[in-house]
């Protein structure tokens, strides 16, 4: 369970029993609780400086979800849809969390699970087709379970579900709770990867790529829909050499069983004003990932790989997949 330094809780929270018991946990261990009107508006937070980043990723926000609205997405899912946590203790230098990392980027608990779950549920049994819904857009949920137990609470009380499916991505190897769940096929997991030079030197506090692959193979024996991100994609130094041996590698360390039915989805990275001046500060000896010769802007503040390199490098990896999994479906490569 993660230990952090300090606890911001909203009193609304002891209204249910998740957020009682949490809260209970932690003031058995001595840990500072700094009760708050608003997990959107915590004043200690938004005077930190840019440099004490890695230190607010050491706080919990306990609280409740106030907006429910879901986002029609068209991709693995029909609907983003808000669930329980947002951020993550985690430190991706590119994560798209950090848009204000005083507000959304550390990792917020929301403890209202069973209202959320019941919309689901409403809304997948008013559909006239078999909805599937992201459930971990914004947050890691294998990372949250090891706090909060409400990915396995959700599947269990999922799995009796007549329609709609659930998914969610992560980046972290820690899914020994959730194989002997009955999950009823119903939820898809979707495992990121990426070099093991880009998950050292970038995706701080993360699982290695071993135990990610590993993880894989273990969720496919225990009958999970599997997919895998290949996301970000880095144009880093070296990056072609980097991104075949990471493809030589899956292919060497799934299963057969893995191999055979897991699909793909490649994201390239997107980078912003914003994450480029905190992690100067907050990462000073890291890589940069801004690049004026190969980057260009993307709206407000945003940057995106120019678009003749973009389309070369999607040569490069489509030729790739071509190569290592040439049977297994590629749901889109943005």
């Amino acid at each position: 369970m993660f230990i952090p330094d300090a606890i911001f809780y909203e009193e609304k929270a002891y209204e249910y029993e998740l957020g009682r018991r949490l809260l209970d946990n932690y003031k058995n261990q001595n840990i500072p609780m700094v009760m708050i009107e608003n997990h959107n508006n915590i004043e200690q937070m938004r005077k930190k400086e840019n440099k004490e980043f890695p230190y607010m990723k050491r706080n919990l926000i306990i609280a409740t979800r106030k907006t429910h609205k879901y986002v029609e997405n068209h991709k693995v899912s029909d609907y983003l849809v808000p669930y329980t946590s947002s951020g993550c203790i985690a430190m991706c230098m590119y994560c798209y969390l950090v848009c204000n990392y005083n507000k959304c980027a550390y990792l917020r608990l929301f403890v209202n699970r069973e209202y959320m779950l019941d919309k689901i549920k409403k809304t997948a049994d008013k559909a006239e087709k078999n909805l599937v819904f992201e459930i971990g857009s914004n947050s890691d949920l294998i990372l949250e379970n090891t706090i909060t137990g409400n990915l396995e609470w959700t599947i269990e009380n999922f799995k009796d579900q007549e329609k709609g499916m659930l998914t969610f991505p992560t980046k972290f190897d820690m899914v020994d709770p959730i194989l002997n769940l009955n999950h009823n096929k119903k939820i898809i997991v979707r495992m990121s990867v990426n070099p093991e030079e880009i998950i050292n030197e970038i995706e701080f506090g993360t699982s290695r790529l071993k135990g990610r692959i590993e993880a894989i193979n273990k969720l496919v024996e225990a009958g999970y829909i599997v997919g895998v991100l290949i996301a970000p994609i880095i144009l880093v130094e070296n990056w072609k050499k980097l991104y075949e041996d990471l493809l030589k590698k899956l292919d060497m360390m799934l299963t057969e069983k893995a191999k055979k039915q897991i699909f793909f989805e490649l994201i390239f990275m997107t980078y912003s004003y914003v994450h480029n001046a905190i992690n100067h500060e907050a990462f000073p000896n890291a890589i940069d990932l801004y690049n004026k010769e190969m980057m260009t802007g993307r709206g407000k503040g945003k940057y995106a790989y120019k678009p003749a390199i973009k389309e070369e490098a999607k040569k490069y990896m489509e030729d790739l997949m071509q190569k290592y999994f040439p049977n297994n479906e590629i749901k889109y490569i943005v």
